[in-house]
C-alpha cells in the first residue's frame, strides 16, 4: 500500500474510534440515574413524595431519575456505600453509618425544615397515658422503629440509658420497622411507647398521641452521590436542588418530600459531629 493509501487508511480508523468514543459517551450521558431512598415510610407513599423531585432533577441535568426504595436500612446504607447509587436520600444515623464504614461521598444538600436544617424527635404515648418522664418507662413496652433509625432508634435509646433506662430495664421492647408503625403499635396498646421523629409526630398527634419528652435537634436528612459521578454532573444536581426554594414549581416539589420543607440548602459533614459522638456512646461506631 502506497504512503497516501496508509494514511488514509489511518485516518479512518482514527476518526472511527472518534466517533465511537463519542458515541459512548453520549449513552453514557443519558442512562437513567438512580435516586434511592430509605425505607422510612411505606414503599408506595416513598415513590409519591419523591418522584416529583426525581422529575424534575431529570430536566435539569437532561438524564432521566427514577426512584429506587431500598429493602431496609442496611440495604440501603450498602447500596449507597458501594456506589450503587446515583442520588441518595439519608438518615443522619444512616449517613454517619455508611462514612464510618465506606468512606466520605459527595453532599449534595440537606433538608430545611419550617426554616432549620435540624430536626428532633419523640418519645410517643397515648394522649391520656400516666407515665410522666423516661424514668417512668421502666417496666414498659417499648416500640422501636428500624434499628438503623435515628429518631426511632439510636438517639432514643441514647437519652433512655441516660435516663437510667437501659434495654434490660424495659418489660419489652421490638424493632417495628418504619416509624409508621410504631405509632400504630402505641396508639393501639400494643405498646406503652414508643420513638418517632417530629414529621411522624405531627402528623398522627391529633389520632390520640402525645409527646412524653422530645430529642435535642441534629443536622437534618440529606443527599448524597456516588464518588464516581461525573464532577460537572454532580454541581449540575447540586445547584438544581439549591434553586428549588426560588419558584412556586421548586416549593411544591419540596413540600412533596415534605410538607414542611422550606428548602435544600448546603451541608458539610462536620455537621453530623454531635450524632457521631452519641453513636459512639452507643458502641455503634469504632473509636
Amino acid at each position: 500500500m502506497c504512503i497516501s493509501g496508509w494514511r488514509h487508511t489511518a485516518a479512518f480508523f482514527l476518526l472511527l474510534a472518534l466517533s465511537t468514543n463519542t458515541f459512548s459517551n453520549n449513552v453514557q450521558a443519558k442512562e437513567p440515574l438512580t435516586l434511592a431512598v430509605h425505607p422510612y415510610l411505606p414503599v408506595k407513599e416513598i415513590i409519591t413524595r419523591f418522584t416529583p423531585l426525581a422529575n424534575y432533577l431529570g430536566k435539569e441535568i437532561g438524564r432521566p431519575v427514577s426512584v429506587r426504595v431500598g429493602s431496609d436500612y442496611q440495604e440501603h446504607i450498602a447500596y449507597i456505600g458501594k456506589d450503587k447509587a446515583d442520588i441518595a436520600f439519608k438518615g443522619p444515623a444512616p449517613y454517619v453509618t455508611m462514612v464510618a464504614n465506606y468512606g466520605k461521598k459527595p453532599i449534595l444538600a440537606r433538608l430545611e425544615i419550617r426554616g432549620q436544617p435540624v430536626f428532633q424527635g419523640h418519645f410517643i404515648i397515648r394522649r391520656y397515658s400516666p407515665l410522666k418522664t423516661l424514668a417512668d418507662l421502666k417496666g414498659k413496652r417499648f416500640a422501636f422503629g428500624d434499628r438503623d433509625s435515628t429518631m426511632s432508634h439510636l438517639v432514643p435509646q441514647y437519652m433512655l440509658e441516660k435516663a437510667g433506662v437501659t434495654l434490660n430495664k424495659l418489660a419489652d421492647h421490638k424493632f417495628l420497622g418504619s416509624h409508621n408503625n410504631v405509632v400504630l403499635a402505641v396508639l393501639s396498646g400494643d405498646f406503652d411507647a414508643g420513638a418517632v421523629k417530629d414529621e411522624v409526630f405531627d402528623k398522627f398527634a391529633p389520632q390520640g398521641l402525645r409527646s412524653l419528652a422530645s430529642t435535642p435537634f441534629f443536622s437534618e436528612h440529606l443527599f448524597v452521590t456516588r464518588s464516581s459521578l461525573p464532577p460537572n454532573t454532580i454541581q449540575a444536581i447540586r445547584a438544581a436542588m439549591v434553586k428549588l426554594k426560588d419558584t412556586p414549581e421548586g416549593r411544591e416539589i419540596l413540600k412533596a418530600v415534605n410538607p414542611k420543607t422550606t428548602a435544600l440548602v448546603p451541608a458539610a459533614d462536620t455537621d453530623y459531629d454531635n450524632l457521631r459522638q452519641v453513636l459512639k456512646a452507643l458502641g455503634q461506631l469504632g473509636e
